[in-house]
């Protein structure tokens, strides 16, 4: 194992998850979906809490992994709005915030295509979106996530690096090309003040002016 390798497995595996996010993952296993990294589950709550944040917008529930991580850190009256298209992912979800002791009045639950609903959702009105569902849509995610975002709001986008395809320019699939054109997108963005962080699978954090 290279340094490199060492030093991010050693980081993942600082972060010791507990019965309620490892049910989670459990059910998102039987489920096929696929959550994030534990290292990046505490970027997220911490980002959240660093921000005090009362609204956010998650596009990719799977089964509440992520939503958990944010609702610790969210203010303690905040609201999440999560998306996703497959109804199971929400039940499994929806039992994941119980089990972590979440009123269910904290997270709204939209089940559709995040296209159709995002352009529904308030424009300026959220702290923080983070975009986690089908990379080949992540373009047009990010046009509706700036429009979302308040003034000062934070964008994240989890598997920035798509499991080390995106910084090989031989990898030219599609999903592969969808997460790096996003990311060009966001470096030459003026509005926008970006970091990338090798945590997890790839962490795009990035605050509108």
């Amino acid at each position: 194992m290279t340094h490199e390798a060492a030093n991010w497995a050693y980081a993942e595996d600082f972060i010791h998850e507990d019965r309620v996010l490892l049910s989670a993952r459990d059910a998102a296993d039987e489920l096929g979906c696929v959550p994030v990294l534990p290292g990046a589950g505490r970027t997220l709550q911490i980002l959240a809490r660093a921000m005090n944040a009362k609204s956010i917008v998650e596009i990719g529930t799977g089964a509440g992994v992520s939503t958990t991580y944010l609702l610790r850190g969210m203010h303690p009256q905040g609201v999440i709005t999560t998306i996703d298209v497959e109804a199971e992912h929400h039940k499994a979800a929806k039992q994941t915030l119980a089990t972590g002791g979440f009123a269910p009045a904290r997270a709204r639950m939209i089940t559709g295509r995040a296209l159709e609903v995002l352009p529904r959702l308030t424009d300026g009105g959220y702290d923080l979106v983070l975009i986690d569902a089908r990379k080949s849509e992540y373009p047009a995610y990010l046009v509706q996530a700036l429009r979302l975002l308040r003034s000062g709001g934070m964008l994240v986008i989890d598997n920035a690096l798509w499991h080390g395809r995106v910084p090989d320019p031989a990898q030219r699939d599609a999903d592969t090309t969808a997460v790096r054109e996003t990311l060009k997108a966001i470096r030459n963005n003026e509005s926008l003040t970006p970091t990338l962080l090798p945590t997890g699978d790839g962490l795009l954090v990035a605050i509108k002016d």
